[in-house]
């Protein structure tokens, strides 16, 4: 079983710069890693900056290194984020995180595990994603987030990618094993840069 939404791109040729950080869930609980999420986004951030050196003489290289060390390093952040919190916790499948570098955008992957119980349910988010108008959606979940307080899922992250960055997402769901049942997600986020 695959199952392909938004804009998730199979064709997209490969890169040869690249940086990959993988998570085994069975070393330490993926969500007492929780504080490690914002230092593996910040790496990669400053990683990429060396694709985008900055000259003092050129204010626009500083700006768009600045730029793009934000965006990489918010998005990177939010994908593990989502990736470690709703990951099947009984899967022995490692999270992954990649960040790809294009001549004219950066590619982000994360793919993790997930409980069976919760895949039609984030299909269904996913679709309203995909169809919906993006800043329309952002305003109505501040607002829902404003009512219910007590609810500690924000769906801001995809949201915001979407508004800020202009990013381009999509998922992949594959069934990688029948017994146990495996079920993975990838998650793509393109970037131009």
């Amino acid at each position: 079983m695959t199952k392909i939404f938004g804009e998730f791109d199979e064709q997209l040729s490969s890169s040869q710069e690249y940086l990959t950080i993988q998570f085994s869930p069975s070393s330490i609980p993926l969500k007492q890693r929780w504080r490690n999420n914002g230092l593996s986004a910040d790496f990669m951030a400053y990683y990429l900056t060396a694709f985008f050196p900055k000259n003092e003489d050129d204010p626009d290289s500083v700006t768009k290194q600045a730029e793009i060390k934000s965006a990489a390093s918010y998005i990177a952040n939010e994908l593990l984020e989502n990736a470690m919190k709703f990951n099947d916790e009984t899967s022995p499948y490692p999270i992954s995180i990649s960040l790809h570098l294009h001549p004219e955008k950066l590619t982000f992957f994360t793919t993790n595990s997930v409980p069976s119980q919760t895949i039609d349910d984030f299909q269904e988010y996913i679709k309203e994603l995909t169809t919906g108008e993006p800043e329309e959606l952002y305003i109505r979940q501040l607002e829902k987030n404003a009512i219910n307080e007590t609810d500690t899922a924000s769906r801001l992250g995809f949201l915001t990618m979407l508004n800020d960055y202009m990013a381009r997402i999509g998922w992949k769901f594959e069934r990688i094993q029948q017994q146990p049942e495996v079920t993975t997600v990838t998650t793509m986020v393109q970037l131009a840069v």
